[in-house]
């Protein structure tokens, strides 16, 4: 066999195993990006916030690739069931009634629900807010709290599509309080220095926590998550993330310190 021959055999074996190379997975994450700090659109149309670097930093560390797609929150539990995305992060609190339906990563974000009331209004508990109008966002933890106070059915409820829209309603003095997540509604009134809120935590609002939800019996996508999210966890790449968002260091969580 000539040099130039032998030549050509390496280049040509190089090139094989070149497009043979094991890619990458992609996943599709639903995110609805109407959520601050933990996502939403800025200006240029790209989806941002805290759930987007975070769920960026996990797939670096475990080495697989991302696609988020806006999607309602409304819509955003069918997606992940009928295939059409592979993981959904959104802020979304783990519940009992949503484990039924989902497989949830280890808990990546320590939250609860505060009220936001109107300025003229200052109350101590959830149960000064009767006979006042509540918004909330449909289907939400803020919804079951309001729910299970003054009853599911209530036309004291307001429900909305998202967090922006319920909180603009409260602003505008359509409702006489809200229900949500603390980073959320923190997030608004620091961005909103000029609205002027009062804010109280029930005594009965305990701790939450958010997780990454995929679909029932999908190890294979959980494990990568939960493999991912530890990794950045003790890198010290998740505090970054958090105190990027909220300008301090975050919370313990319960994961992998067990």
């Amino acid at each position: 066999m000539s040099l130039k021959t032998k030549v050509l055999t390496a280049a040509a074996f190089a090139a094989l195993l070149a497009s043979t190379a094991v890619q990458a997975v992609t996943y599709t994450v639903g995110t609805g990006a109407t959520y601050r700090p933990f996502e939403y659109e800025a200006p240029n149309k790209e989806i941002v916030g805290f759930d987007i670097d975070l769920m960026k930093a996990i797939a670096k560390a475990q080495g697989f690739d991302v696609e988020f797609v806006n999607t309602t929150w409304s819509t955003i539990f069918p997606a992940l069931n009928n295939g059409d995305r592979d993981i959904i992060m959104s802020g979304i609190t783990i519940t009992d009634k949503r484990k039924e339906a989902v497989d949830f990563s280890e808990p990546y974000f320590l939250a609860h629900q505060l009220i936001l009331t109107s300025s003229n209004l200052q109350i101590k508990s959830l149960k000064d807010l009767e006979g006042k109008l509540i918004a909330v966002v449909n289907a939400s933890a803020g919804d079951v709290a309001a729910s299970n106070a003054i009853g599911e059915a209530s036309t004291n409820i307001r429900r909305f599509d998202n967090s922006p829209l319920a909180l603009e309603e409260l602003a505008n003095g359509g409702v006489d309080a809200m229900i949500g997540d603390v980073g959320v509604l923190q997030w608004y009134m620091k961005q909103n220095p000029d609205k002027k809120f009062n804010q109280c935590r029930d005594p009965e609002f305990q701790e939450q926590y958010f997780g990454i939800g995929v679909r029932k019996g999908n190890t294979q996508v959980l494990n990568d998550v939960n493999a991912g999210l530890k990794k950045v966890i003790e890198s010290g790449a998740y505090n970054e993330v958090y105190r990027k968002w909220f300008g301090s260091d975050a919370p313990k969580l319960p994961a992998f310190t067990k």
